[in-house]
């Protein structure tokens, strides 16, 4: 059961309206980092944890996000109030109202004409927001390591539209914002490491042959690290078949299934004699003659 508080998580405000940054805002709105995103794969999560500490967790944080969305989605009808009643009421002239919407190099006419000033479930470009961005695979161990690199985007996210704003209260509601964002890693982190073991994730281990194993898959001059050397690694310089195979598929077929695919074989094969004038060769301009000197 959820019971909405009318005030806000954190108290904002707004010097002066600004539709282009409100629309660049749309990002953490209805965009793939943003809150709605995190707070719908937080709480679905949680209704199929089993362990009661992580469902707990999870609950918290998806609930504490949908109260960022509302912050955000404030900004964004806040930033947007000074052209709201100008656009509804026709108070300028066309060539004003337009400016106003596109100065800058800005895309605020998506959301001031489609939307109407409000808080759309889109992203800046004004794509609509899908549950695609859910990336929830029901194991925990994986799940929590996606969670943490989605604070962690969304944390970028926040430092990219704190340097884009002069406005002091918005700068400091965006700040609370990605600070959340760092408490919510933290929480993650500590659950997934409560998990012991909780690498490689899921329950079958991988096969000793491979899994310590560095490929170097390109050729050029090669960069050597913790990521492919040392103890824990052995490099192989030029891989080939990882099974000391051929490295050729094969299948298995009956003797009917094997005698139609070779009659299909060789009803389809190429002739690598042949010569033949294409369509493409009859349609060709023809070269001019070259001037004899």
């Amino acid at each position: 059961m959820f019971s909405h508080n009318k005030r806000l998580q954190y108290t904002v405000h707004v010097s002066e309206p600004n539709p282009g940054l409100a629309n660049l805002m749309l990002e953490q709105f209805g965009g793939p980092q943003g809150e709605l995103a995190a707070a719908c794969r937080y709480f679905t999560q949680a209704l199929a944890e089993d362990d009661p500490g992580r469902k707990d967790m999870l609950f918290d944080i998806a609930t504490e996000e949908l109260s960022h969305l509302e912050i955000i989605g404030s900004l964004v009808c806040m930033l947007n109030k000074g052209s709201k009643g100008k656009l509804a009421e026709g108070v300028n002239s066309e060539a004003e109202i337009y400016r106003s919407l596109t100065g800058s190099g800005n895309d605020s006419h998506i959301t001031q004409l489609l939307y109407g000033s409000g808080a759309p479930l889109t992203n800046s470009a004004g794509v609509p927001w899908t549950a695609a961005y859910i990336d929830t695979i029901g194991e925990p161990t994986a799940d929590l390591r996606s969670n943490i690199a989605a604070e962690a985007r969304a944390k970028i996210v926040y430092e990219r539209l704190i340097n884009l704003t002069s406005d002091p209260g918005v700068k400091d509601a965006l700040t609370f914002l990605m600070t959340r964002e760092i408490a919510h890693q933290k929480s993650f982190e500590k659950a997934l490491y409560a998990i012991e073991p909780n690498f490689p994730p899921g329950k079958l281990p991988g096969d000793p042959r491979f899994t310590d194993l560095y490929l170097n898959m390109s050729s050029g001059d090669e960069v050597r690290g913790p990521w492919n050397q040392g103890g824990q690694w052995e490099y192989v310089d030029e891989p080939g078949a990882m099974d000391a195979g051929s490295g050729l598929a094969t299948v298995s077929l009956d003797t009917d299934e094997e005698a139609l695919n070779m009659q299909m074989a060789l009803r389809t094969q190429s002739d690598p004699n042949a010569s033949p004038l294409t369509g493409a060769e009859l349609g060709m301009q023809k070269s001019p003659p070259s001037s004899m000197h």
